[in-house]
């Protein structure tokens, strides 16, 4: 059964956010982020904005309200069953009061779960149920949905669904080395990663596409930002200059990229409320060891 469940408790004048985070089984060890619970408390009837980093693939199941959401040109509303590719740009969104549960789906776990090249489903929001590469997984929302249901009945649904659909694939020993390397910190070249990682450059490249969804270069990209976003967001009375990894030539690159991964430069991303995004990647980091997805080891320990 799940273990490691610890609750965190965010509360504003105008909402109020609680989080927890759930230990998958040791059978999915490397294959997901967390499963992740939020209980948002909307005052009035009202609704809020924020932006999710770039981030894994994860499905999100909502019963209260649901969110309508963007990342690039994709488009999702209404859906209680909702799901997202990988992606290198922020995902927008606006959310009234509402329960959800996520799960969000590691490399390894994309191997085993998802059919399809993770290059074809990028930066890519969709109706969970009616899209061909998530629809398995539209068995959860009758339970995940369930209001009366409490969390450890609602995990144990989740639990079941994965051991049923788990699927072993012939790469998973590439795709963990590659991981692993990836969240490295001292790594700087995409030669460093395929030395890293025990293979050639192209067979990184074919491997990065297809359980990734990115190029390596791109990935490596995406951390170094990543660990510069993380350390600001937990930070926030440090300058962007502090908050920026080592890797960064300098202020310049990093708006450039800033510019790139979120849609907008970093004094406006600054001055823009995060009223899920702080507490979340605040308690997240508190209780899990890592702010975002992006960050996480494949395997905890």
């Amino acid at each position: 059964m799940v273990s490691g469940a610890i609750a965190e408790t965010e509360t504003r004048p105008d909402y109020k956010v609680r989080s927890r985070f759930f230990s998958p089984s040791e059978a999915f060890d490397g294959c997901f982020t967390t499963f992740y619970h939020m209980a948002l408390e909307v005052e009035d009837g009202g609704t809020i904005r924020d932006h999710l980093q770039p981030e894994w693939a994860n499905i999100r199941f909502f019963s209260g309200s649901c969110p309508t959401a963007h990342v690039g040109p994709s488009t999702v509303s209404g859906a209680a069953f909702s799901a997202t590719g990988p992606s290198s740009l922020p995902c927008e969104f606006e959310l009234g009061s509402s329960r959800m549960w996520g799960i969000g789906f590691l490399p390894l776990g994309w191997a085993r779960f998802i059919d399809v090249d993770a290059r074809e489903l990028t930066n890519v929001a969709c109706d969970g149920s009616s899209h061909p590469a998530f629809a398995k997984f539209d068995r959860l929302t009758e339970a995940l949905c369930d209001e009366t249901a409490s969390d450890e009945q609602q995990l144990a649904a989740i639990e079941e669904c994965m051991h049923d659909l788990m699927r072993h694939n012939r790469d998973e020993p590439k795709v963990m080395r590659v991981h692993n390397a990836l969240v490295e910190p001292s790594l700087a070249s995409v030669d460093d990663l395929a030395q890293a990682s025990g293979m050639s450059v192209r067979t990184l490249e074919r491997v990065s596409r297809r359980y990734f969804g990115f190029t390596p270069k791109l990935l490596m990209r995406r951390q170094r930002f990543m660990r510069s976003l993380s350390e600001w967001m937990l930070h926030d009375s440090k300058r962007w200059t502090e908050a920026m990894d080592g890797h960064y030539h300098d202020q310049a690159q990093f708006t450039r990229e800033f510019a790139e991964f979120m849609t907008m430069n970093p004094s406006k991303y600054a001055a823009l409320d995060h009223p899920i995004l702080a507490s979340f990647m605040e308690a997240r980091a508190r209780v899990w060891g890592s702010a975002a997805q992006t960050l996480d080891k494949p395997v905890r320990t």
